[in-house]
């Protein structure tokens, strides 16, 4: 149980709560492992094919299960969402080593690849969505935004440290060590898993059809201006900026800025300690900021920075420029969050936040867009464009809902 009155603005505080020193390293080391794994795969798909379509394919393909996102929703909260937590982190593992098997005995090629890339993206998105649900159920609502921005640095770190870490190993000792990393810090997140608290499942009163109490969280969503608001962002971003900064990089890396694995990994690496950066910003002084403002505010000058980023003439040059993106992008991201699990009834937060994981299902589709686009106009010209539509867009949900945005 969290200690009386914590300080509001004190970076510690959410680790008065038990179950949040257990849940942060365990979600430490869930990021670590996811990012290390779509960086090595991802340079393994490039490098063995030598096609951006198969790559913009795989990076597609980690996002698939976002349309089940509102199904883990609903399955944590009927029966518990550390329960189903801990069940997803064992089957991260599983098909880690399944993985680090294939590498091993020197049978790894691109179509298993793909096939286990498939089955972990069914429920690998799901994960942000227990995670946030976890953390609205036992940290108090004072201590949101400073606690989001902890666990948002779990997933910013992993950019970092994970993408270093990746391309390291890869380079040096290749696939099969590198992928014994992964999967010791899958195994390590579970066990740390089983150490996290939650409250107790919400079944319903009455029986009823999932679909049922699915289209309610929809409904409650779509008549919640504020949530909806935040939905159509999230939407957006995943749409429009995220394609250019996660499943991109390792095409720019190579043909724009002719530059190996390493490269891609300063790329990488600095898009998210920029973010980290963001977040570490929001544990000090996002309690005392109005999350609906910052969300819009921020996001705009996300869409700026990757206007510049577009036009980057070097290496060094995108590599600052995509650290500001990320500073940026964390600050309207969080809040959101935090925007969301305020506004959402406890009873029905996972199906909430799983609807908001819905609107990464956007990402994909930027994605399979972008590859015919910079085929045919570029990468400078593809991300412009992006860029702009992302910034129209953002500008027409402000003025649509200035008054619950601004109040």
């Amino acid at each position: 149980m969290p200690d009386p009155a914590p300080p509001r603005g004190s970076m510690l505080a959410p680790f008065r709560v038990r179950s949040f020193r257990f849940q942060y390293p365990a979600d430490l080391c869930t990021s670590w492992a996811f990012e290390m794994e779509v960086l090595i795969l991802g340079w393994y798909i490039l490098v063995e094919t030598g096609s951006v379509l198969l790559l913009t394919l795989f990076a597609a393909l980690q996002y698939i299960g976002t349309l089940f996102a509102p199904v883990f929703g609903l399955v944590g909260d009927r029966i518990g969402h550390r329960t189903l937590l801990c069940m997803m982190r064992a089957s991260y593992g599983a098909m880690a080593a399944l993985l680090m098997a294939l590498a091993l005995t020197g049978t790894m090629q691109p179509t298993p690849v793909f096939v286990i890339a498939t089955l972990c993206g069914l429920i690998r998105q799901s994960d942000l969505v227990m995670r946030n649900a976890l953390i609205g159920e036992t940290i108090p609502h004072e201590q949101l935004m400073g606690a989001m921005s902890l666990s948002r640095t779990t997933s910013d770190s992993a950019r970092v440290i994970g993408a270093l870490a990746g391309a390291s190993l890869f380079a040096a000792f290749g696939i099969a060590p590198a992928y014994a990393g992964v999967t010791a810090l899958y195994a390590l997140s579970f066990l740390l898993t089983l150490g996290v608290a939650g409250r107790r499942p919400h079944p319903p009163a009455e029986a009823t059809s999932p679909w049922r109490d699915i289209l309610l969280a929809s409904t409650y969503v779509w008549n919640t201006p504020l949530l909806l608001a935040a939905f159509l962002i999230a939407l957006l971003v995943n749409f429009c900026a995220f394609p250019l900064t996660n499943g991109l990089l390792p095409f720019v890396a190579s043909e724009v800025y002719g530059t190996d694995e390493r490269g891609l990994s300063y790329l990488v690496a600095s898009w998210a300690g920029g973010a980290l950066l963001g977040s570490i910003t929001l544990i000090r002084v996002g309690s005392y900021l109005p999350p609906a403002r910052m969300m819009i505010v921020f996001c705009g000058a996300w869409y700026l920075a990757l206007l510049v980023f577009a036009h980057a003439p070097t290496l060094p040059s995108a590599i600052a420029v995509l650290g500001f993106a990320g500073f940026v992008q964390s600050l309207s991201l969080v809040p959101l969050a935090v925007l969301m699990l305020r506004e959402a009834a406890p009873q029905i937060r996972g199906r909430v936040m799983g609807m908001r994981m819905l609107a990464v299902y956007s990402l994909p589709f930027g994605l399979l867009a972008a590859g015919p686009l910079i085929k045919a106009w570029g990468f400078a010209a593809t991300c412009t464009a992006y860029a702009l539509l992302g910034l129209a867009c953002t500008a027409a949900i402000a003025i649509r809902w200035r008054r619950e945005l601004w109040r």
